[in-house]
């Protein structure tokens, strides 16, 4: 059998699989990340079990004397291990918190070094060592053969107008990181008793005949702004 393909028209595949969620609390952020197939929750804020998909809860832990015990860079690197390497049926992962993961990650690493900030280790290494951390993982969440679902708070900023507007509360450098890493942001409101879902950045478009995951497809029609309409083949004949 040739390795050649056959030379003939595929059909295109092209599902978003990496996602970045928004919103205030109480918004529906965990809850439409959770409709996504087959969850497996990372979880910082203390709500592991409030959710009905497996969870992990991400912590430092000390020991006696204050020092760094289990910490989250480690607990991260086995979890990664196990996704790669274990025979598992988990098909989406959930940072739920992005912004406390960067947080837990920053405290590991002067945990580890026995400083209070950042700053406090010698030559700019405790930057260093958190930015290597923190962007190795997400180049490993995003290599998996899984779908990638990073969740925020948000910010309400004020425009020039005097208009308040959320954006995520993530830091701008590390949201950059994430961000650049994902297919579609998504805004997530409660207004009254409804709630609101829009689409605030894409990679590109996406057309509902190219992707191959239909409970995907079905988040994403219910979400103004994430397909984009099917081209359309006009073929009539000029005069006809």
């Amino acid at each position: 059998m040739s390795i050649l393909p056959p030379n003939k028209p595929q059909k295109t595949v092209d599902t978003p699989r990496n996602y970045f969620i928004y919103g205030a609390t109480m918004a529906g952020k965990s809850y439409l990340a959770e409709r996504f197939p087959d969850p497996l929750f990372l979880n910082t804020d203390g709500n592991a079990k409030a959710n009905k998909a497996p969870s992990i809860q991400l912590l430092n832990e000390r020991k006696r004397d204050g020092s760094a015990g289990n910490t989250v860079i480690e607990q991260l690197d086995e979890i990664m291990l196990a996704l790669q390497t274990e025979n598992h049926s988990y098909k989406t992962i959930i940072l739920d918190v992005i912004d406390d993961v960067a947080l837990l990650i920053e405290q590991a690493v002067c945990l580890e070094a026995g400083v209070k900030a950042l700053s406090d280790i010698p030559y700019g290494k405790g930057y260093a060592t958190f930015n290597s951390v923190f962007q190795g993982m997400v180049m490993e969440l995003k290599a998996l053969p899984v779908n990638v679902i990073y969740i925020s708070r948000v910010d309400d900023k004020i425009d020039d107008a005097g208009n308040s507007h959320e954006t995520p509360s993530l830091k701008v450098k590390y949201y950059n990181i994430v961000n650049g890493n994902c297919d579609l942001v998504i805004h997530v409101q409660k207004i009254g008793n409804r709630y609101v879902r829009s689409i605030t950045d894409k990679r590109k478009d996406y057309y509902s005949s190219h992707i191959d995951d239909e409970k995907i497809l079905r988040i994403l029609r219910a979400i103004p702004g994430a397909l984009k309409p099917e081209p359309t083949t006009n073929t009539t004949k000029a005069g006809k």
